[in-house]
């Protein structure tokens, strides 16, 4: 399972919440799943340490940190790969950008816990602390992703492929 992120236009999002259908195309838009440099963001598997590090849950939290990984609205019912896709309106971008913007990769890290990542299953299975630069380096990619995102005025879509 990847942690996906693609970076639309407000008026797209609109679009998308008040008809989904178009959720596949505009996800994997041709046969390479190519986007332009800058729009789609790919954390690998890293996407659950993430979520655990940032929120102390496998699922859950409060928002802005929870809508870094597995927040956001729905967008329809269509599996795009693991579930259907979220939306996080720009707005909602800008609060994550902010937040994310005050907890550096190092910080973040200091919160790892082998049996604490062991007993919430995050996945893959068997953290320990060599995946240190893994998570730390697909964090700081995931903050400037929000950054420049945030800094555009773009909505974004979050999914699991």
């Amino acid at each position: 399972m990847i942690g996906n992120y693609l970076r639309i236009s407000p008026a797209l999002l609109e679009r998308l919440r008040q008809d989904p259908s178009d959720i596949t195309t505009v996800l994997y838009p041709n046969q390479e799943h190519e986007h332009p440099e800058g729009i789609h963001l790919d954390i690998d598997k890293a996407w659950h340490a993430i979520q655990f590090l940032l929120t102390g849950d496998p699922w859950k939290g409060a928002a802005p940190l929870q809508n870094a990984v597995m927040g956001g609205t729905e967008l329809g019912e269509e599996d795009v790969g693991y579930g259907p896709a979220r939306s996080l309106s720009a707005a909602e971008v800008q609060a994550v950008a902010q937040a994310l913007g005050s907890i550096s990769g190092e910080q973040l890290w200091s919160r790892f816990d082998a049996q604490a990542f062991s007993a919430a299953e995050i996945y893959p299975q068997g953290w320990e602390s060599d995946g240190r630069e893994y998570v730390v380096g697909n964090y700081d990619a995931l903050r400037a992703f929000f950054r420049d995102a945030a800094r555009s005025g773009d909505a974004m879509i979050l999914y699991l492929s």
